[in-house]
């Protein structure tokens, strides 16, 4: 588990404006870097590499990298845009953290901005010969630079904001969700189930803002229950939604000092993210089935496909406990993420929107199937209760007898 300070890091590594501001800054102190270079520069060079030869140069970087900045702006403002109206509006913050598309932006931008402060200085008198040679190299490396990064977004173009490529991002996301909270269904803490006792003299600590919980800062928490030796039993999960005054936990100690600590560990926000919450993930490819199965775009092949990756990510044979040699936080206590819980969130809409389409009821009963026969009693008790749920939508919903029977053998067999 990682703390809330590291946590918050690598949520601004994923933010474009750090990228760009970070290739600029690259971009500003390379042109800046040319006078300081130009003692080392031998004196045959400045003949061939001089002024007239880097200003053509760094003219058409300035001139066209603009436009072309502006250019792939519109594009993935447009792509976001179809992709949020036609896939689910939540993927629109996936998209956002594209890797691709905010490095070949951030290129783009650096490339103009480099060309604009080297001809600012050429203007002002700043370089003398020998710093040309510096930055006609440096344009050429940039020139590199941008052709390698048009080259991707070529590539990136034909795929980003389409809708493979949408629910191919979500189940990548879902995948590494399901992969930490399987290998740490209570964040490595002691699981806080039904049989588990609070004690009734533990103080509430409740939360001064409302919203989702978006991180739990665990070794945070460790920390503050072992210097209080106290105990702590978490109200709140990543994924919850609490208002001002709903615990966030309990404590066995009422102190203040305890009681600041525990809130600092939780971070509150508007939306619900996928870093710790891996049910969210499985909620958006379950809306991307829903919207489909929508009378405006009436896609059940999208739905079908959907179903299909929800299989292939809960068919895991390893059960959602948690070993004993994992458990670090031993004064914690939080509710375990369930079978049943990740179940619902992934198959629940499906069965109520795509009840009355024969193929789509079919292979939800198929996928469920899977599920009931796999290795992890648990998942198996889980799927069959949905697939008895699933089996009482299509019953209302679907029209011709000889479908319902279809549908109550596959859910039976």
């Amino acid at each position: 588990m990682i703390s809330k300070r590291l946590w918050h890091l690598l949520r601004l590594s994923r933010e474009l404006s750090l990228r760009v501001s970070l290739i600029a800054f690259l971009a500003v102190l390379a042109a800046a870097l040319a006078g300081l270079l130009e003692p080392y520069i031998p004196h045959a060079l400045e003949t061939r590499f001089g002024e007239e030869a880097v200003m053509p140069l760094l003219n058409i970087l300035a001139s066209s990298m603009l436009a072309v900045t502006t250019f792939s702006l519109s594009v993935m403002v447009t792509a976001h845009m179809q992709a949020a109206s036609q896939v689910t509006p939540r993927s629109h913050r996936l998209l956002l953290e594209d890797s691709i598309t905010q490095t070949v932006l951030a290129t783009f931008l650096g490339a103009f901005i480099f060309a604009l402060v080297s001809i600012i200085l050429f203007r002002a008198d700043a370089y003398g010969a020998r710093a040309a040679v510096v930055v006609f190299f440096f344009t050429v490396a940039v020139i590199a630079l941008v052709v390698v990064a048009i080259l991707r977004w070529i590539d990136h173009l034909s795929r980003l904001g389409s809708m493979d490529e949408t629910i191919r991002l979500v189940e990548a996301y879902a995948r590494k969700a399901l992969e930490l909270r399987r290998a740490n269904p209570s964040l490595s803490a002691r699981p806080l189930t039904p049989e588990t006792r609070v004690p009734e003299d533990s103080v509430a600590i409740p939360a001064r803002t409302g919203g989702y919980v978006q991180f739990v800062d665990m070794p945070g928490l460790a920390k503050a229950a072992e210097d209080h030796a106290a105990m702590i039993y978490l109200a709140a999960m990543p994924g919850s939604f609490v208002v001002q005054g709903q615990p966030l936990a309990h404590a066995s100690s009422g102190e203040d000092r305890l009681a600041d600590a525990v809130r600092a560990a939780f971070y509150v926000s508007d939306l619900r993210t996928f870093d710790q919450d891996a049910g969210f993930a499985l909620v958006v490819l379950s809306e991307i089935a829903s919207r489909a199965l929508s009378p405006g775009l009436n896609d059940p092949g999208t739905a079908i496909d959907v179903i299909g990756r929800l299989e292939r990510l809960l068919a895991k044979p390893v059960s959602m406990t948690q070993d004993a040699e994992r458990l670090t936080h031993e004064r914690i206590w939080a509710p375990p993420v369930t079978e049943a819980d990740l179940l619902r969130d992934a198959f629940d809409p499906i069965a109520r929107d795509g009840a009355g389409m024969i193929e789509v009821a079919a292979r939800l009963q198929a996928a469920l199937g899977t599920l009931r026969h796999g290795d992890d009693p648990a998942m198996a008790q889980a799927a069959q209760v949905m697939a008895r749920r699933a089996l009482v939508h299509a019953e209302h919903a679907l029209v011709l007898e000889e479908d319902r029977d279809r549908i109550r053998k596959m859910a039976g067999r």
